[in-house]
């Protein structure tokens, strides 16, 4: 009976432990359901279902019984979503003005209605306290935040639906017929709570394919849940633990110099712990036969602030680039209007990451910083939009802009404007450069992970290509063997804590 109570306890919703890919439990239930799959090969509708079912499972598992506001969001949208495509018929068959108009209004109402679901949801349980708090300051009574908990992901699952739907009011996507393909789609496990944000458009073609899991697929599957299990559990992990987190949470207490080294640590730490993320669900994916598009591609070796952006997170970045840019106007009004939408999109980004002040900064910064690049490369050096430097131009842009991204993780990881004053007035007041070997060897192995996590990171992309084809060539007998390696490491420099991702408070 004991033994069954300890499963029971183990298989329930622990909001201590939640369900993320580098857990044992993930990675046991992960090898019944992969049984379960192949055995359902020849049966889709039950592999659908199945699959389905895991998915609400495993969000359980993250957020407890919230999982209802994952299907509140799919099914209000799944009809809405139906009503649009049916008004667009109706559109395109009548020639009366009339009723033309009223078919726009009519399909602008359903657009709405799915918009202040998605957005209403998101906002009540996201924002409530911060803008309820905002607005007690100003008019200088206390507030006491209410008791809300934050759904794992809300914001990712969000906006993978308000996509579909607004893609269906442009009329660039046919509806889905069935309720269980969207559920399917909206709520498919490897990218449900931290990313990255498939498209329908995307997606939806690969629902109904015959599952077929090519050779490539296998080996490229196991390559990006290796890189991604490493990244997170072992370098993230132990280079946060073992000293960036005591840096920002005592800055007083370290150097100016010490600092630094923590900017540069949070860099890679930030870098690994998300990608490393998006690399484990695009593994996962391949492994069940489905292929997402890649949400990272080396964003440290950016020029500029712009092209961070458009290597960092990439699916956040093209669907605020799709759906909030190009709905304010993008660049079709001239040029302040462009520069103004282009911060208003950052604003909105760093607003996106987190209900709190230090979120909005970084938001403004980049976006700052952004109009800010493009003036000077368009309007003063008269260079085109799509101009690259080369050479040592490019080393001192990269050299530059990744300066520029560890000051701005500063706002990112500091929650108080207090905290990040004094880190900063560390980093430029009280330097002591003479500290520097003193701190290398003091924490070696950490600055060892965090050069480590530089270096690969600047590797070309055929090393990527040359280890898939290893994997390939050596077949399913070195996937196990590398993969069970892997897991090793991590069994022996993991803490005995769960360290979650970091996005999925966001």
């Amino acid at each position: 009976m004991e033994i069954i109570s300890r499963l029971v306890n183990l298989l329930q919703y622990n909001p201590q432990e939640p369900m993320i890919f580098s857990s044992g439990i993930f990675l046991i239930l992960f090898l019944f359901f992969a049984l379960g799959y192949m055995m359902l090969e020849k049966k889709l509708t039950a592999r659908l279902v199945f699959v389905t079912l895991f998915s609400y499972y495993f969000y359980y598992k993250s957020s407890g019984f919230y999982f209802f506001l994952l299907a509140v969001v799919t099914v209000s949208d799944f009809y809405i979503a139906r009503a649009i495509a049916a008004a667009n018929d109706n559109g395109k068959d009548n020639d009366d003005g009339n009723k033309t108009l009223k078919t726009n209004n009519r399909k602008k109402l359903l657009l709405a209605l799915s918009l202040i679901i998605d957005l209403g949801l998101l906002g009540y349980f996201k924002y409530t306290n911060f803008f309820a708090g905002s607005l007690a300051a100003i008019i200088g009574n206390n507030f006491q935040p209410w008791d809300i908990f934050l759904p794992v992901g809300i914001s990712f699952f969000t906006f993978q639906s308000m996509s579909y739907t607004i893609d269906i009011y442009r009329g660039q996507l046919k509806p889905l017929p069935h309720l269980l393909d969207y559920a399917f789609y909206v709520s498919f496990f490897p990218q449900l709570v931290a990313g990255p944000i498939v498209r329908a458009r995307d997606f939806v073609p690969q629902i109904r394919k015959p599952l077929r899991i090519t050779n490539r697929m296998f080996a490229e599957g196991i390559f990006f849940i290796v890189i991604g299990l490493f990244k997170k559990a072992v370098i993230s992990d132990y280079i946060s633990l073992n000293y960036i987190d005591r840096v920002f949470e005592n800055p007083m207490l370290y150097s100016g110099v010490e600092t630094l080294l923590a900017l540069y640590g949070y860099t890679i730490q930030l870098y690994c712990d998300f990608s490393g993320y998006s690399d484990m669900a695009i593994g996962i994916a391949l492994l069940l036969g489905f292929k997402f598009p890649m949400n990272f591609d080396a964003p440290l070796k950016s020029a500029s602030i712009s092209e961070f952006w458009r290597r960092w997170h990439i699916s956040l970045s093209s669907w605020l680039r799709d759906y909030v840019y190009i709905s304010l106007g993008g660049s079709r009004r001239g040029k302040a209007r462009t520069y103004l939408n282009l911060f208003i999109v950052f604003l909105l980004c760093g607003l996106w990451h987190g209900a709190n002040f230090n979120y909005v900064a970084f938001g403004a910064m980049h976006g700052l910083l952004i109009v800010i690049h493009r003036f000077y490369s368009q309007e003063i050096l008269h260079h085109d939009r799509h101009y690259n430097p080369s050479g040592w131009r490019r080393v001192v842009s990269v050299f530059i802009t990744v300066h520029m991204l560890c000051l701005s993780w500063i706002l990112f990881r500091n929650t108080s404007f207090d905290y990040t004053w004094a880190m900063l007035r560390q980093l430029f007041t009280q330097f002591h450069p003479e500290l520097l070997l003193q701190v290398l060897v003091a924490y070696k192995y950490v600055f060892m992970l965090v050069l480590f996590g530089f270096v690969t990171h600047y590797l070309p992309a055929s090393v990527h290509n040359r280890c898939v084809y290893l994997l390939r060539r050596g077949g399913v007998p070195l996937c196990v063997a590398v993969l069970v390696a892997v897991i090793y490491i991590v069994i022996q420099v993991k803490s005995t804590d769960i360290q979650p991702f970091i996005y999925f408070q966001f």
